[in-house]
């Protein structure tokens, strides 16, 4: 394949060039070209450091991060060089955002909806309750607009989106008490974020924000009544089914999270055209990654979960559906208070509308004709 620096450029930042493909290019042909006038090869070093949310050397989740400094540095040439922090290590898991907002360290790895409280708009990049799954916010993001929306909104914190992992549909939570009703939920301690906690709060709960280091402690000591965390897979190796009775399904309040990266802007200018293409190459190959090793390893999880007994339950239709009207009260008070919100809001709820016509005639016939109960 002849690749002359404009093509590989470009076809390395949509993603029309495999990663080995550029790999093996940039092992042939050494550094890229700097896009300065001169036409000269820059040599120059980057050593950055990489804040996270996720706990030290968490599975997937922090590998993706390690895995996404690994890339950086193969394709760079070592030019980039990535230095990954968990959540606690540098800073606190839930200062990621400010930290790189701050300079404090060049890039971070989180959910968007962590930051609702300085940008309401971000949580709908992160997930939104009865919402679109991975593959179509996936399309939203690249194919619909979502990602302009997303870099137009981070602009003004100085950071860079750039999407970095899905977990895919999650489970509905850990719970010490059976859940037949909105009745159950009242007064719950919960730890769930994002939309799913106000919509939680609209039933009468209260919703906690916890990292993913605090989760067991706060909910073997009863801080918290129950928990969401992730699906089988993350859950089990938190150890919940010890110290939970009941695990609820479906995860109505995350159906396909995404997760990111966010890079310092001003750092992220400084880099060469090359440079700035492998980064976002990286992020791509991260995002794929992600999700297929959350649907591997949750699908071999729940084997063993119910191996060993595990009361998997499901929420009532009639529970789900005020949940879903919930929803839509959250939203709309959002959405009329924040202009921007309201602009990427019905960015996400036109294509989510078309994703699901789509899906109608597709994966949910296909889904329906396979079922075995």
């Amino acid at each position: 394949m002849k690749l002359n620096r404009k093509t590989f450029l470009k076809g390395l930042a949509i993603g029309t060039i495999s990663l080995p493909v550029a790999l093996r290019a940039l092992m042939s042909t050494g550094h890229a070209q700097d896009n300065s006038d001169s036409g000269t090869i820059s040599s120059k070093k980057y050593n950055w450091k990489m804040v996270t949310t996720w706990p030290p050397n968490f599975p997937i989740l922090g590998e993706a991060c390690q895995l996404y400094a690994d890339l950086v540095n193969q394709m760079s040439g070592g030019r980039i060089e990535i230095r990954v922090y968990g959540g606690g290590e540098l800073v606190p898991a839930l200062e990621a955002f400010d930290a790189v907002r701050s300079g404090a360290a060049e890039i971070g790895s989180g959910a968007s909806y962590y930051w609702a409280g300085k940008a309401p708009a971000a949580q709908f990049f992160a997930s939104v309750p009865f919402g679109m799954n991975a593959q179509q916010l996936n399309a939203w993001i690249y194919g619909g607009g979502g990602l302009k929306l997303w870099e137009e909104l981070y602009r003004d914190f100085g950071l860079v989106p750039m999407a970095g992992g899905n977990t895919g549909v999650q489970m509905g939570g850990w719970f010490n008490r059976e859940i037949n009703s909105l009745d159950d939920l009242k007064g719950l301690k919960m730890r769930i974020p994002g939309l799913g906690g106000k919509v939680l709060e609209k039933a009468g709960g209260a919703p906690v924000l916890l990292a993913g280091g605090e989760i067991y402690t706060g909910l073997e000591r009863g801080v918290i009544d129950a928990t969401e965390w992730l699906g089988p897979f993350h859950d089990s190796m938190m150890g919940f089914q010890d110290i939970a009775k009941y695990y609820y399904t479906p995860g109505w309040h995350e159906p396909g999270t995404a997760l990111e990266f966010f890079l310092n802007k001003g750092q992220y200018d400084r880099l060469p055209a090359d440079l700035k293409a492998i980064t976002r190459s990286a992020a791509g190959h991260v995002n794929v990654w992600c999700l297929s090793m959350m649907e591997a390893k949750n699908a071999e999880a729940l084997v063993r979960l119910r191996e060993k007994g595990t009361d998997i339950r499901a929420f009532s239709k009639e529970m789900l559906e005020q949940l879903r009207l919930y929803t839509e009260e959250v939203i709309s008070e959002i959405t009329e208070k924040d202009p921007f919100a309201k602009k990427v809001y019905e960015s996400y709820d036109a294509f989510r509308k078309k994703a699901s016509d789509y899906a109608d005639i597709t994966e949910r016939p296909f889904y329906e004709s396979i079922q075995i109960i």
